[in-house]
């Protein structure tokens, strides 16, 4: 909502709490998130060109400071060097769902890609294109949140886009909805309670710019760029269901090992 307040561009860097399942390789219940909002004037696309550039220069600057560092790190968990093209291979959704069924995977135009097809996506990008870094634009609105911005031309499309790394996601993002009408219609679509939501609304009403923008998950982005096969391998201090759950196991086995050393001195 600082958007609305006339902030042209936010961003934060702050832990988030996800109720999901975080039993994956690529999960975790708590991580550094980087969100950021950007008002637009023409076309989202600018700030897909804009988080585009950013991720770029992360990469080829690590790669050019850190190259020490790598070699340590690839002596531990050997893999490909992470690899870019000069311009960012850029595919539809629907171009992307395509390439997965002229290669005999089970999906049709429109489905939304699940965590298998989007890793075999990525490996025959890398086999056929080369790199390990690319973007898909135009999901269907169906398969995205209500707030999500329809596309003016093709309303069954969507204005928003998702950033990859080895067939991994590292940025969902979108257009948001700023016209408090086209808001308002979308939720009865999706069954939501506007009255429930009339803080949200209400930001809209009083005017609000176009915008757009996505979230980061950092350390998914250290996994990918050097191969760590863990997300849990990019964290310093890991806050997971089955680490509670261990924890709570030694808290009660250090218990009774108290009561024991009661009973016994």
């Amino acid at each position: 909502m600082a958007i609305a307040a006339d902030f042209e561009r936010v961003y934060e860097i702050s832990p988030v709490f996800q109720a999901k399942n975080s039993n994956t390789y690529c999960h975790m219940t708590e991580f550094i998130g980087l969100d950021l909002e950007m008002a637009i004037n023409k076309h989202y696309h600018k700030a897909v060109d804009l988080l585009d550039r950013l991720f770029l220069s992360i990469f080829r600057g690590l790669q050019a400071s850190s190259a020490p560092e790598i070699q340590t790190i690839k002596s531990q968990h050997p893999l490909n060097d992470f690899t870019s093209l000069k311009q960012t291979l850029r595919l539809s959704h629907k171009a992307a769902v395509q390439i997965l069924i002229n290669n005999g995977i089970d999906i049709q135009l429109g489905q939304d890609m699940g965590t298998e097809q989007e890793q075999i996506l990525g490996k025959i990008i890398k086999e056929k294109v080369r790199p390990y870094y690319y973007i898909i634009d135009k999901f269907p609105l169906a398969i995205r949140p209500f707030y999500t911005m329809p596309d003016p031309v093709n309303p069954t499309l969507s204005n928003s886009y998702d950033f990859f790394m080895r067939g991994k996601e590292i940025i969902w993002g979108a257009q948001r909805i700023h016209n408090p009408e086209l808001l308002k219609a979308r939720m009865k679509e999706a069954g939501i309670n506007q009255a429930q939501m009339k803080g949200y609304l209400d930001g809209f009403r009083l005017a609000c710019p176009a915008h757009t923008g996505g979230g980061i998950n950092l350390e998914r982005v250290v996994m990918l760029f050097f191969g760590l096969g863990n997300i849990r391998k990019a964290c310093l201090a890991v806050a997971s269901v089955l680490d509670v759950e261990a924890s709570a196991f030694v808290a009660v086995a250090a218990l009774w090992i108290q009561t024991i050393r009661v009973d016994l001195f």
